[in-house]
């Protein structure tokens, strides 16, 4: 299929900007095809805005980056009405927030008024100012980025907002080979400001995002991997580690991945193995391990973990 052909082309692109992360990247596509947002964690340095600023120069889409401060407003997000005095009249003014891309950079640094400026852009893809709905390009995605190490200073996103995020994706540090693939490309002269002078073209449109939905949206899902998906949510509302378990927007959210991550692989079916490899992302982020057993050293991921195992998965 074209538009499969065009988003393997477009890893190939991105991956002459970043070194690696190939897992943050199958998971910004299955974003765009399910139509999500995705929630950036990791340490500075690791390339999170370029990641982001490569796809969509990959794509041929604008791309907006908006960093979230403390002083930071609503109406900075999703713009406002200007008054005119020589034509006495308002204008509207959008906000960075009516683009493709968002980049939303430390977004836990911004108090929670300004974060929940995103809801209704993340949810209903419009922004509705002084009652008028003012829809948002297509495609839109979110990409929201956030230090795990460094809390002074931060509001964490509350649940409701946390579970608009399609995926919580973990931008891990890179490997020892990648590392020195990273300054090898430094040193011989690449500039992470100049993604054209690096060689980063466009490979897929917007249309071959829209052919490839229409692909995902065929995508087949036997019973028993439905059912599959609606246990392992359901093991999560009862697992004693954690005090709050997936919902089913949550279940939603991963059977959608499964099926996205089935066409990229090639498959018009979806097999147990695409909900695996999609839990966590999906979830993570929609369960709370208990105060306690955080202290103990439980984690989302590995609470995930060990339900993957426990719970049978089809043959």
């Amino acid at each position: 299929m074209a538009a499969r052909h065009a988003l393997g082309q477009l890893r190939t692109e991105v991956a002459k900007a970043v070194v690696g992360q190939e897992n943050t990247v199958t998971g910004l596509l299955v974003a765009l095809l399910c139509q999500g947002h995705v929630l950036l964690e990791g340490v500075p340095g690791v390339a999170k805005t370029l990641l982001v600023r490569a796809l969509a120069a990959g794509l041929s889409l604008e791309s907006k980056r908006l960093q979230f401060t403390p002083d930071l407003m609503p109406g900075d997000v999703t713009g406002s009405l200007v008054y005119h005095a020589n034509r006495a009249a308002f204008e509207f003014r959008e906000g960075p927030v009516f683009t493709n891309l968002l980049l939303a950079d430390e977004i836990n640094r911004t108090p929670p008024k300004t974060q929940a400026a995103l809801l209704e852009a993340m949810e209903e893809r419009q922004v509705t100012i002084e009652g008028a709905a003012r829809p948002l390009p297509d495609p839109f995605l979110v990409a929201a980025t956030q230090n795990p190490v460094e809390y002074e200073g931060t509001y964490p996103l509350p649940e409701a907002q946390l579970d608009r995020f399609l995926f919580k994706l973990t931008v891990p540090l890179p490997t020892r080979d990648e590392e020195y693939g990273v300054l090898k490309a430094h040193h011989q002269g690449f500039d992470p400001r100049d993604l054209a002078a690096a060689g980063v073209r466009p490979a897929a449109t917007a249309a071959d995002l829209a052919a490839a939905r229409q692909g995902v949206r065929r995508v087949q899902v036997a019973d028993v991997v439905l059912a599959y998906i609606v246990d392992l949510c359901r093991a999560t509302r009862s697992a004693p580690s954690l005090e709050l378990g997936a919902s089913p927007r949550g279940a939603t959210a991963l059977l959608n991945a499964a099926k996205a991550h089935a066409w990229l692989t090639g498959r018009s079916y979806a097999t147990p193995d695409d909900v695996k490899a999609m839990a966590r992302p999906a979830l993570r982020h929609r369960i709370r391990v208990r105060h306690d057993e955080a202290l103990e050293g439980s984690t989302a991921d590995g609470v995930l973990e060990a339900l993957l195992r426990t719970v049978p998965a089809p043959r």
